[in-house]
C-alpha cells in the first residue's frame, strides 16, 4: 500500500513539474520566437507522437512484435466498437477547445478565467455521478477552495483598449457552460472506460489517439488549411517548438498515468500546482510581476491540496453501482 502511494504521488509530481515546464516553453515560443508557428499542426504532431510512443510501450509491455501485432489486430482494428468508445472523449474535446474560443471571443480575460474554473468543481460532480464515488464536505470544500485558489493565482485586471471589440455576453456566457461540462464529462468518461475493463493502459491511448489524429487534421484543414498549404505543415519550427511538442507529449502520456492510478480530481489538482510553479518560473524567467492575488491564491491551492490530501476512504477505484444512489451520494455533501 505504501509502494501505491508512493507511486502515485511519483505520477503526480513528475506530471506537476512537466506540465508547469510546458507552460512556461509554450509562452516562450509565443512570445520571444520571432517567427509563429501553426498551433493546430503542432497538436496534430503531439497526437502523432503520443500514438508512437504507446506503440512503443505497448510493444515492451507485450514482449515481442508478434505479441504487439495480435494486441493492435484484436483490440485496435479489430474492434471497431473500442474505437468509437474512445472517440467519444476526442469528439468533446474538440468542443471544448472550440467553445473555449468562443467564450473568449465575447467575454472579458478576467470572466473567463473565473468562470472557467468551473471545470473544477464539474469534474468532481461528475465524478460522483458517473463513477459512483463519494467525497467528503472536507474535499468538496478543498475542490471549492482550489477553483478560489486557481482563479486568483491566473486573475489579470480588465485592462481599456483603443479597439472595442463586438461582444455577445449571453453567448460567451453559453459556450464556456458547455465547455465545462465538456472538460468535466472527457475526463470523467476517459477515466470510466480506463478504469472499467482490463486492457491494457496503452491500447486504450492508441484508440484514444487514433481518433485524435483525424480530429486535429481536421482542425488543421479548418482553422489553416490555406495558410498550411501556403506556407509548408512545419512553417516556423525551431528546436523550441519541438522542445515545446515533446513537452506535450510526454505531458499527454503522463496525464493518462494520472488518471489510470489517481482520478481526474487529482489531476486538477496537479494542473493547478503546475499553475503556480509555472508562474514562478516566468518571475525569473520573464520578469513576471508576483501580485498580491497571486500569493493569496497560489496559499489556497497549497491549503486545498494538503485539505484534499488528509486520509480519506479511497476515492480512486470506481465503486458498484449498487451502493449508494446518485441522490445519496449527493445528500452526502
Amino acid at each position: 500500500e505504501n509502494v501505491s502511494l508512493l507511486f502515485k504521488l511519483y505520477c503526480l509530481t513528475v506530471m506537476t513539474l512537466v506540465a508547469a515546464t510546458y507552460t512556461v516553453a509554450l509562452r516562450y515560443t509565443r512570445t520571444v520566437e520571432t517567427e509563429l508557428y501553426f498551433s493546430t499542426t503542432a497538436v496534430c504532431i503531439t497526437e502523432v507522437i503520443k500514438l508512437f510512443l504507446s506503440v512503443g510501450i505497448l510493444a515492451k509491455e507485450t514482449g515481442s512484435l508478434t505479441r504487439l501485432i495480435t494486441s493492435l489486430k484484436e483490440n485496435v482494428f479489430g474492434s471497431p466498437t473500442e474505437l468509437l468508445k474512445l472517440s467519444v472523449p476526442s469528439l468533446v474535446y474538440a468542443l471544448q477547445n472550440n467553445m473555449a474560443f468562443v467564450a473568449l471571443s465575447n467575454l472579458d480575460a478576467a470572466v473567463y478565467q473565473v468562470t472557467y474554473q468551473l471545470k473544477i468543481p464539474c469534474t468532481a460532480l461528475c465524478t460522483v455521478l458517473m463513477l459512483n464515488r463519494t467525497l467528503s464536505k472536507l474535499q468538496w470544500f478543498s475542490v471549492f477552495m482550489l477553483c478560489g485558489g486557481v482563479t486568483l493565482v491566473q486573475w489579470k485586471p480588465a485592462q481599456a483598449t483603443k479597439v472595442q471589440v463586438e461582444q455577445n455576453p449571453w453567448l460567451g456566457f453559453g459556450a464556456i457552460a458547455v465547455a465545462v461540462l465538456c472538460s468535466g464529462f472527457a475526463g470523467v468518461y476517459f477515466e470510466k472506460v480506463l478504469k472499467s475493463s482490463d486492457t491494457s493502459l496503452w491500447v486504450r491511448n492508441i484508440q484514444m489517439y487514433l481518433s485524435g489524429i483525424v480530429m486535429t487534421l481536421f482542425g488543421v484543414y479548418v482553422s489553416d488549411g490555406a495558410q498550411v498549404l501556403q506556407k509548408g505543415f512545419f512553417y516556423g519550427y525551431t528546436y523550441y517548438v519541438w522542445f515545446v511538442i515533446f513537452l506535450a507529449s510526454v505531458g499527454g502520456l503522463y496525464t493518462s498515468v494520472v488518471v489510470k492510478y489517481t482520478d481526474n480530481i487529482m489531476k486538477g489538482f496537479s494542473a493547478a500546482a503546475a499553475i503556480v510553479l509555472s508562474t514562478v518560473a516566468s518571475v525569473i524567467l520573464f520578469g513576471l510581476q508576483i501580485t498580491v492575488t497571486f500569493s493569496l491564491g497560489a496559499l489556497l491551492v497549497c491549503i486545498s491540496i494538503y485539505l484534499y490530501g488528509l486520509p480519506r476512504q479511497d476515492t480512486t477505484k470506481i465503486q458498484p453501482s449498487e451502493t449508494k444512489s446518485s441522490k445519496e451520494r449527493l445528500a452526502t455533501v
